[in-house]
């Protein structure tokens, strides 16, 4: 059995079991005590489940690369000798430091196979679950094949990267997150190691600051002067696909850290046929009106840094970047690399690009957006507020489960048990946040009932014993058949 087909039957397991929808906070729930026994009768495995399962990242895991690519597509190396090189570079930031501005730069660098559309057709059915891909709309066919194309291309290992750096985003008043186009910086700098073999590239870079081609434009400005995010183009030598943005953030001010999927954009990770067509044949569409929010934040806070964070792997991201440029404010970037030297970081990629970036900027505040089918920001939120103490300002968690029927995933609330309330809130609409003035640290409105207790939550219980009811059962036993049959 394919990765694919075991997450997607997995995916489908809790409604083939019956388990119920996961329990609006706004509702009655079980007490405290009976939570914890849940939590504790379904111990790691049920967890483990959550966790594997509920990130969107999970539906493009075991992605081919390399020779697997090349196995696919029926090519050979040598088919690809006069295809072009080219260059997936993340919209990165940069901290300020005694030496001046330091950048994180970090991408892809690959090159695209020639295939037929019959190809791409059978290989993109294999991402469409129960759908073929001539059962979409021409417009869908497009996007599918497209992504399928992005996919399935070849990592180019040993490559040097020079990213030349230039003063040249043109930012819109309307989408530009506050920040502005900085006045210097234009240089080339060689990456100090070649892609690895998966063709990867990341590293901090030193800026020299320097003067625009006019030296009337002035230098870059310090960090220690300015509360702005000033902003540079980045681009790959050799390719005219590398282009990104770099995001110079000041040591102090408060940065936005969202999750995308069902927060930002309609993905349904708990429905795998409707998370796998609006992930890979839809157009993305943004999550009722939460664009407002965003830019009522960006339009009042002109110093806030935007970051955006998914564990999708990069190949399959472009689509993510365009959708946020086009709908939210602009900011920095983060997805899950191929390969990491670390093998913390590749089991827990979501809480190793958290550390980095609160430890790339101490003394900045930050706001963590996400929501309740995320078990991934369900455990990594709560814990950076224990982690960096005095660093997290607001936690605001969309609660999927109370305005999606057919969300019926169960989360853990069990790492907000102690944090004040006013620190943090499971809202239910976009709505819910307006008027929250969030760099103040305004995290809580009043008229959103919480009611929570902290465990795991949208399991069924007995309510005289607080053990779960036999649809529980059938779903625990269930999960383990699976992990043994086909882990």
């Amino acid at each position: 059995m394919s990765p694919l087909s075991r997450l997607a039957l997995l995916w489908t397991l809790p409604a083939v079991l019956g388990l119920p929808n996961s329990t609006p906070l706004a509702t009655p729930t079980p007490s405290p005590v009976e939570q914890r026994d849940v939590a504790s009768f379904v111990g790691g495995v049920g967890n483990d489940i959550v966790s594997a399962v509920s990130d969107v990242g999970q539906f493009f895991q075991d992605l081919p690369t390399g020779t697997a690519v090349e196995k696919a597509l029926g090519i050979s190396a040598s088919d690809l000798a006069a295809k072009p090189t080219e260059v997936l570079n993340l919209p990165s930031y940069g901290n300020w430091t005694d030496d001046g501005w330091n950048v994180l730069v970090h991408g892809n660098v690959y090159k695209v196979p020639n295939t037929t559309q019959s190809k791409l057709d059978d290989l993109a059915n294999v991402f469409l679950v129960g759908t073929d891909i001539e059962d979409l709309s021409p417009a869908e066919q497009n996007q599918a094949r497209n992504l399928t194309a992005s996919i399935y291309v070849v990592q180019q290992g040993e490559v040097n990267v020079t990213i030349t750096f230039v003063n040249d985003v043109d930012v819109d008043p309307q989408n530009d997150g506050g920040a502005v186009n900085a006045a210097g910086g234009a240089q080339s700098i060689q990456l100090p190691d070649e892609t690895t073999s998966q063709g990867d590239f990341g590293a901090w870079l030193l800026l020299a600051n320097t003067t625009g081609p006019n030296p009337k434009d002035g230098y870059l400005v310090p960090g220690n002067i300015t509360d702005r995010v000033q902003t540079l183009s980045m681009y790959a030598s050799g390719t005219n696909t590398g282009n990104a943005t770099a995001y110079l953030v000041p040591p102090k001010g408060v940065t936005i850290i969202s999750d995308i999927d069902d927060i930002l954009r309609i993905t349904k990770i708990w429905d795998p046929k409707e998370g796998l067509l609006n992930s890979f044949a839809r157009p993305f569409t943004p999550w009722m009106n939460m664009p407002d929010i965003y830019s009522d934040w960006s339009q009042t806070n002109r110093d806030f840094h935007f970051h955006y964070l998914t564990t999708t792997p990069e190949q399959a991201t472009r689509n993510y970047m365009e959708f946020i440029f086009a709908k939210y404010p602009i900011g920095s970037f983060d997805t899950r690399p191929l390969n990491f030297s670390d093998v913390s970081a590749t089991l827990s990629i979501r809480k190793f690009l958290l550390d980095r970036i609160f430890q790339t900027f101490p003394e900045r505040k930050f706001i963590l957006v996400g929501d309740t089918s995320n078990s991934d920001v369900m455990k990594a939120y709560p814990q950076l507020n224990k982690d960096y103490p005095g660093n997290v300002l607001c936690i605001l968690l969309r609660n999927s489960s109370s305005t999606d029927s057919t969300d019926h995933f169960p989360y853990d609330t069990s790492g907000f048990e102690g944090m004040p309330q006013s620190q943090y809130m499971f809202f239910n609409v976009p709505d819910d946040l307006r008027g929250l003035d969030v760099a103040k640290g305004e995290c809580y409105n009043v008229t959103v009932r919480q009611n929570v207790t902290f465990g795991l939550q949208g399991f069924s219980l007995d309510s005289g014993t607080g053990v779960p009811r036999p649809n529980v059962w059938g779903l625990v036993l269930g999960l383990g058949v699976i992990f043994g049959l086909v882990f």
